[in-house]
């Protein structure tokens, strides 16, 4: 059975970073400002662009990780000290209530993990009815997107074995460990997340390649496998 704190109330937001000056300041100033939130870890996975100094000043913690995103995000969560941990993406902004909305996920009995609704900044048609596409992988699948801000309790994360290490993929192992140990939800909040890897390759290009490397996980491919053909 997943072990929870009493009442949680502090929320610690872990975001993995690589270069990324130019979408990360938004995303800090969006996460300083929720209340619920007590610290902000930027895991840095060798910037070379001014990421560092720019989480720098906006108050957050910078601690240097060897490069993967799951690793990086590891490397964070080993430090948190929030009652909750959050799993933020550098181009991914939260809202005002985000931290008011993921804490109430855990008044309902046998909840372990969340996540927020979704939605892309300045979409083309392709890229619509994300809420939907939300709901059906929650319902269907019981996974939560990387993108979608997962946030669960920091002892339920230490029970999984915390973020895995690997360089892609993390979410779908993570959801798949949790609803061995209760429920998933969607927070009563949405996100916005940037789609710069859909204009910068193509929308249909670029959920052809998302299908193709989810596919090959399910056939057994490794994430070190997929993350080669992902990039």
């Amino acid at each position: 059975m997943p072990f929870f704190p009493a009442i949680p109330k502090t929320i610690s937001a872990i975001v993995p970073a690589l270069n990324e000056s130019l979408a990360i300041g938004e995303t800090l100033r969006r996460l300083s400002g929720i209340p619920e939130i007590c610290e902000v870890i930027v895991a840095d996975g060798g910037s070379r662009d001014g990421t560092q100094e720019i989480a720098r000043s906006h108050g957050c913690n910078v601690i240097e990780s060897p490069r993967g995103r799951g690793r990086q995000m590891r490397a964070g969560a080993l430090l948190a000290r929030g009652d909750v941990v959050l799993l933020c993406h550098a181009d991914t902004w939260l809202p005002a209530e985000a931290g008011r909305e993921a804490l109430a996920c855990f008044d309902e009995a046998g909840v372990v993990a969340g996540g927020f609704w979704k939605e892309f900044r300045d979409p083309t048609w392709i890229m619509r009815g994300q809420r939907l596409k939300a709901w059906v992988r929650l319902r269907l699948g019981r996974r939560i997107m990387g993108d979608q801000a997962m946030f669960l309790p920091r002892t339920v994360l230490e029970q999984i074995g915390s973020v895995p290490d690997v360089p892609l993929m993390e979410e779908f192992i993570m959801c798949r460990a949790l609803a061995k140990l209760g429920k998933l939800r969607l927070a009563n909040a949405t996100v916005t997340t940037s789609g710069r890897r859909f204009r910068e390759k193509g929308a249909l290009r670029t959920y052809a390649l998302m299908w193709s490397v989810m596919l090959r996980y399910h056939l057994g491919a490794t994430p070190e496998e997929l993350v080669r053909r992902y990039r």
